[in-house]
């Protein structure tokens, strides 16, 4: 008796993957879409062709990739909410969309917790966009379950969802960005006194500025003394350390923002032009080594004097 149970109950879990799948497969054009144009309200770092080819990629190959990507989203998100409503509902009772809802919740909040813990993402904004990415699985399967679609049935009325989320991701976008909702990213203009100090990056890096324009460096990133991207050995950096000079640079164009001019006392790399990004609370330096459309983007975040 309890084995059949079991069984009825892992049929019923694989029934609502299978729905899950197309659903969360629906919405992921328009979650595409809306974080796209969020991004344009942040630093791109002057990086080739931005958000624009991707989405043109993601729109030539979704009829491949949304079915994988559909059952992705469907094994973190949904089936996780589904074990864990499931037996909530049976103990508890009360209404299915609002224990399902909970459980799509309690899901998003747990992996918010993971990825804030092991790859320092912000916690109240990844679980907020893990809800919602999974809300409507969790809702869309009781609704499923409720008719007698076959998987073909359930596939193209998910495609229709997934025009129709689309195009009203795409409207309120652009009324958004019309009325200025979506401001797009400015650079701070930083002052000489706030360039000077110590900034810190990744694998050791720091760099040091003084009022005299003097720097010190330790496992910087600079740009290699061989710019030759064709030979076999070429580099896109090279990671030095010494003492040298920085000045301001204003910039000499619309796209070339302001930054520093840094150049190392030593035989190790090339001067490096470090571009300003980051705001005006949280200031950084950045260079983007090797191809500008996919190269290697370093940054040095302010730490103080």
């Amino acid at each position: 008796m309890g084995w059949e149970k079991t069984r009825e109950r892992v049929r019923a879990a694989r029934s609502d993957l299978a729905a899950a799948v197309p659903v969360n497969a629906a919405q992921l054009p328009a979650a595409g879409l809306l974080w796209w144009i969020w991004s344009t309200s942040r630093d791109q770092y002057e990086t080739g062709y931005g958000g624009a080819f991707g989405i043109l990629c993601l729109l030539v190959f979704a009829p491949l990739l949304l079915p994988l990507l559909g059952l992705l989203l469907s094994a973190v998100l949904a089936l996780p909410a589904i074990l864990f409503a499931r037996p909530v509902l049976r103990r508890f009772g009360g209404p299915e969309w609002a224990c399902r809802t909970v459980a799509a919740a309690a899901t998003a909040v747990g992996w918010g917790a993971v990825t804030t813990a092991l790859f320092r993402w912000p916690f109240v904004a990844t679980a907020s966009v893990l809800t919602v990415l999974g809300l409507l699985p969790a809702l869309g399967i009781a609704y499923v379950r409720t008719r007698s679609w076959s998987q073909w049935g359930l596939w193209w009325r998910s495609a229709l969802v997934c025009v129709g989320l689309f195009a009203l991701a795409l409207g309120g976008g652009l009324v958004a960005s019309a009325a200025g909702l979506i401001p797009q990213y400015e650079p701070p203009e930083l002052t000489r006194a706030q360039l000077t100090g110590v900034w810190r990056g990744g694998n050791g890096a720091e760099l040091r500025l003084t009022r005299d324009g003097r720097a010190e460096a330790h496992s910087l990133p600079t740009e290699p003394i061989d710019r030759d991207w064709t030979a076999p050995h070429y580099l896109d950096y090279v990671v030095c350390a010494g003492s040298g000079t920085w000045k301001p640079d204003p910039g000499t164009d619309d796209t070339d923002r302001a930054g520093i001019l840094l150049h190392l006392h030593t035989d190790c790399g090339r001067d490096t032009r470090w571009s300003v990004s980051g705001t005006e609370s949280a200031p950084q330096l950045y260079v983007l080594f090797g191809d500008p459309d996919a190269g290697i983007l370093r940054t040095l975040d302010r730490a103080g004097d």
